[in-house]
């Protein structure tokens, strides 16, 4: 695929996401960079535990790449995610077998691009244009669990509410990171328009507290 053809694919609010050096988008998500968010329905309590398991490989894997990142915030923030999310698959795992069984696999659409043959810069941007719209997904569904009243076990509350907060945090993380050293002015690929929504104990955490950033309609971020 010429790199005009795969800017024709893989265009996204009439920016291309692929480039020479990167490889596109997989056709079937509706993940990406600056695309609007993803369909997210959270279910049940054992539809969140199965999709999540798989939504946590899936970034294990992708965050294992930084080992070869030539920047050591970029592996640090990979070891962080494969130790944190390794420990919740075998968490998320052990809940399923033993209130769940004989629950399929959720089926999974892949939302990341492959990492495995880029280096340097390329790796370091491409892992977090498509992780954090990877980690909004996340915050999403748990914030649905949680309001929605579908939670069986109290474990599992605890459990979102972590998911939640934590990597809401690295979002902004990786936000300040691509703001830093690819640019000022990227916009979060998406977000709750009109404002942020409140947490189920009545709070509002503005993204706006993320040092130097404010919260935009639309789900934009600016310094």
């Amino acid at each position: 695929m010429t790199a005009a053809a795969a800017a024709t694919t893989v265009a996204v609010s009439g920016a291309a996401l692929a480039t020479a050096d990167r490889p596109p988008m997989p056709a079937a998500t509706a993940a990406g960079w600056r695309q609007p968010c993803p369909p997210i329905v959270a279910g049940d309590e054992a539809g969140y535990l199965a999709h999540m398991v798989a939504h946590h490989q899936e970034a294990v894997e992708a965050a294992g790449q930084l080992r070869r990142s030539g920047r050591a915030e970029m592996r640090a923030l990979g070891a962080s995610i494969v130790r944190t999310q390794t420990a919740e698959i075998t968490t998320m795992k052990a809940w399923l077998a033993e209130w769940y069984v004989g629950r399929q696999a959720a089926s999974y659409q892949p939302m990341m691009r492959d990492l495995s043959k880029l280096s340097g810069d390329a790796l370091d941007e491409t892992f977090l244009e498509d992780m954090i719209p990877h980690h909004m997904e996340a915050v999403m569904m748990s914030q649905q669990l949680l309001v929605r009243g579908r939670i069986q076990h109290q474990e599992v509350a605890g459990f979102a509410r972590t998911v939640r907060d934590g990597q809401r945090a690295e979002m902004f993380r990786m936000q300040r990171y691509l703001a830093d050293w690819f640019g000022a002015g990227r916009e979060m690929p998406c977000g709750p328009r009109g404002g942020p929504w409140p947490w189920p104990d009545g709070s509002t955490p503005s993204p706006s507290r993320a040092p130097g950033y404010n919260w935009m309609p639309g789900g934009m971020m600016h310094r």
